[in-house]
This record gives C-alpha cells, structure tokens and sequence, in this order.
C-alpha cells in the first residue's frame, strides 16, 4: 500500500535587532521569534488505484482512499521559545488491505475471533455463486461457501483503519538569534501500529546570517500487533490439522486443476517472534546565501533500522510449489486477471526481510529569485541503501506572485527506483531463498507527479473565529503516475489564523 507525505510550508525567519540610546544608557531590544499564537487547519484527500496488491502478493486491486486533518498550533511561550503542537488523524478506506481476510459469502457474517477480519458466514443459496450451473460447485443451503478474489474487495474489519497522531516541539533561540535548538516528541497508533518518538536538533547561523549549519537526531520506537492473512493464521493456530479446525472446517480447498486436496500445507510459514520495529535517524544540513538572488542547502541523512522490518500480512507465493484455492473452481483459469470474481489462492508464506536496514540519503536544494512575481525552487535527493535500492528524485516548483495576496504555483516531481535485492513479481519467488517480498513498492519503477498550488495570503484580516483572524490559504493538487499503472491524486488544503 502505497503511502503519501506531504509538505506544506517551508519558511525562513530572518531576525534582527535593533539599539536606542538614552541618558548614555543603552538597551537593547530583541524582536519576539513569534508576534502571536497561530493555528493552522490542514486537511487533505487521497485516492489511489493499481494492479499489484502485496496483500495479494504482487496482483489484485490497490484501490485505496485516505481522509486526513490536521490541527497546528503554535505558541509564543516569550520572546525566545516558541511550542508547536500537531494533533491529527487519518481514515482510510484499502481494498487492498480488505483482504488480508478475502473471504466472504452472500449470507450474513458470524466473527469466529479471527484476528483477520471477517469470517466466512454462511451461504443462504448458491444460485449466485455458481451462475454457470456447475453442480460440483454446489454445496447446498447449509454448508459454509466462503469465496474471495484479489480483485474485489472484501468485508474484513481490515478494509478500513484510522491512524491518530499527536507531536509537540519546543524550540529556544539565542538573544543574538544565532543559535536554535529544539525537542520533540510525538506518538501514534492505529489498530496494528503504534510508534513513540523523540528528538532534537541544533542550528548555528553565522556569517551574518548567511551561512547556517544543522545537525539533527531522532529515534523512533514502534511495535508491531502483527495481523496475518486468514489461512496462516489458522494453520498457525491449529498445525497441520488445521484443515479440520476452525474457520477452514469442511471447507473445499482445490488444486490448480480444479480437484479438491487436501494438501495445503504451509509449512514456510512461523509467525514473527519480534513485533519491535525501532528507527533512528541523523541529519546534518548546509545552507548558503551566495548572492542576493542564490540560496543553495545541501543535506546528509543517516538512517538505521532493526527488529520487524518486514509487513506480516504481505502474502508471498512460490514458483516451485503446488497452487490451492478456495472458492469458486470456475475461476481459477482467470485467477491473476480482473475476470477473476470468486475464488482466492492460499498463502505459501508473508514476505520476509532482514531484520536491519542501514539508509543513506544526499540531496540538495537551490532556491533562485528571478523577479518580483517569481521564484525558481529546485530539490534533487539520491538514496541508497543495503537491501540494495538506490532513487533518484528531482523536483521543481515556480511560485508566481499574482498580486500581494494572490500566488501561484505550478510544480513537477520526477522519481526512479531500482528495485530492491529480495524483490520479485507475482510467484516468482522460489521456496529456497532466505528473503522476498513481491510489493511493488520496493520494485523497479519510475514515477511522475504534476500539480499546482494556489495560495492567499490576508493583507488585512476580513475573516475571523474568536480572536484569530484569516492569515493565509493554501490549496494544492497532484497527480501521481507511476510505471507500474499506478494512479493517484492528491488534495490539500491549508488554512492559518493569527491571534489578533
């Protein structure tokens, strides 16, 4: 499942001070890093849609909605240190991830305390399950007739997911705004992800405030509740006999000839005995002023991984191992094609990486002023990695100013991946390799992003809530295109007050 980050606003505060004598006394007077308390509003919409599901190991649908909102406040504690907080979620909606339980019926749903999702339910005719009157499909009225497709989306509780997040930093500057640094913290959760974090970071300005040097550190603690797909959950759950047990009892499995077997067996598969995820990162950053119209940054990150590096409900499927179904026969022919409308292959086993993973991003960004209505920004990245990925990514946005209130800007972000060493497509692993994964996004791929952004900036204030008054609006929209058919677009919207 493809995720998103977004960017909002990157500004530069530039300080000064400024002296009055009186009776041969001098005082100094430093302006406030931050006048008054702002609240910004940001909400965005996402959808997405492709072929590659790793939930279905590397085929099926990926559509995909999100709904997201964030609240920032940021407060003025004095003249010298500002608090940030950020409280927001995020919904969606993954047909994808619907199926790490794929199985369904047209009769009501009963939940059997799968971990999964939904259970099998039982069927109340098999009419319509078998539109092409092949009795051998028919079980009866009575019997249990779970089906499921990668193509379609299923019922499960793990369709659907809400991530909650909340984050405070603190940031203190020097008298002669020379020297700032800062802590955060933050925490989230969703049902089968939480993640604790801390870090901070230091800056030095110096030749009069055109050159600046940073370094940052932060570490993030997270824990998997690992949630497997349906059938290793169950053979997990009751060994080998596990056939006669549980969600899969007198339940038809078939082969890939269509004939029922009672073979499936899959012994590749343990569940993860480390469910700890942990993330530390070190940053270090440049940034010049060069003339009056050049800014030019550069920035090193170093990035370590250890513990469940991999996605416990990605299944993988072998290239040297027999093929078993459950559902309706009749489709096992059109199984990786969207024609395919009711029957799911069982797992050979989840992906499985190496436990640490050493990253190392180089990037640099150039800012140009042109005239007084535009400026060029320019970003490019290189990463590289142990897994053996390495990225280009280059992008570009041309802010023009409309009017003192109005901008616009029109932006492009070009990507390229090389894929990953233990990547490989839909059954395309073999049973003796240590590590796979068939999710397309650790593939080979290159991507194009177009979009443009809209924003206002309030002269004076027209529009008010309580004492905070219209600072500035910002929209954005992209479209994602990547090699692999996948699609997607992005909606952001921005909204900051001002206390007055």
């Amino acid at each position: 499942m493809y995720t998103i980050r977004k960017i909002i606003f990157v500004f530069l505060l530039s300080i000064s001070g400024f002296a009055q004598e009186n009776d041969s006394t001098e005082v100094v007077y430093k302006r406030r890093l931050l006048e008054a308390s702002e609240i910004e509003f940001i909400s965005s919409y996402y959808k997405q849609d492709g072929s590659h599901s790793a939930v279905s190991g590397g085929i099926g649908t990926e559509k995909l909605t999100d709904v997201a909102s964030n609240i920032v406040l940021t407060i003025p504690l004095n003249a010298d240190n500002v608090l940030t907080i950020d409280a927001g979620f995020s919904a969606y909606t993954s047909a994808s991830s619907s199926n790490i339980n794929p199985f369904f019926t047209d009769g009501s749903y009963v939940d059997n305390g799968n971990n999964t999702g939904a259970s099998r339910g039982y069927a109340k005719s098999t009419k319509d399950l078998n539109r092409d009157s092949d009795d051998d499909d028919d079980y009866g009225t009575t019997q249990p007739l779970p089906y499921g497709s990668p193509w379609i989306e299923s019922t499960g509780a793990s369709r659907k997911d809400v991530l909650t997040t909340l984050s405070a930093n603190y940031s203190h500057s020097s008298d002669d705004r020379n020297l700032i640094w800062n802590g955060n913290l933050s925490v989230s959760r969703e049902y089968d992800y939480q993640s604790f974090g801390f870090g901070g970071g230091i800056a030095k300005l110096f030749n009069e405030k055109n050159s600046e040097i940073s370094i940052k550190a932060s570490a993030y603690l997270d824990k998997w509740k690992a949630i497997y797909p349906t059938e290793l959950h169950e053979y997990a759950k009751y060994g080998f006999n596990f056939q006669n047990n549980g969600y899969f009892e007198n339940v038809t499995v078939y082969d890939q000839y269509g004939l029922e077997s009672s073979n499936y067996l899959p012994f590749y598969f343990s569940e993860f005995d480390n469910e700890k995820r942990n993330s530390y990162s070190l940053s270090l950053g440049f940034s010049q002023v060069l003339t009056k119209e050049l800014q030019v940054s550069i920035f090193m990150d170093v990035l370590y991984q250890e513990g469940l590096l991999s996605t416990p409900y990605h299944r993988v499927y072998f290239a040297d191992k027999a093929n078993y179904y459950i559902g309706q026969k009749r489709y096992i022919p059109l199984y990786d094609t969207p024609q395919n409308k009711g029957v799911y292959r069982l797992a050979d086993d989840v992906e499985r990486l190496p436990d640490n993973r050493f990253k190392l991003p180089l990037g640099a960004r150039l800012n140009y002023y042109i005239n007084d209505l535009m400026v060029l920004r320019t970003y490019y990245r290189f990463y590289s990695d142990d897994w053996g990925l390495v990225s280009h990514t280059a992008s570009i946005e041309l802010p023009i100013k409309i009017s003192n209130s109005f901008t616009a800007y029109p932006m492009y972000r070009f990507y390229t991946q090389k894929a990953l060493d233990y990547f490989a497509p839909f059954e395309q692993h073999y049973s003796s390799e240590k590590y796979y994964t068939s999710d397309y996004d650790l593939s080979s791929f290159d991507s194009h992003q177009y979009g443009a952004g809209f924003s206002y900036a309030a002269v004076f204030s027209p529009f008010k809530i309580f004492k905070f008054g219209l600072k500035n609006v910002d929209f954005r929209y992209n479209h994602y295109s990547r090699s692999d058919q996948l699609e997607a677009d992005i909606f952001t919207i921005a909204i900051k007050f001002v206390n007055q």
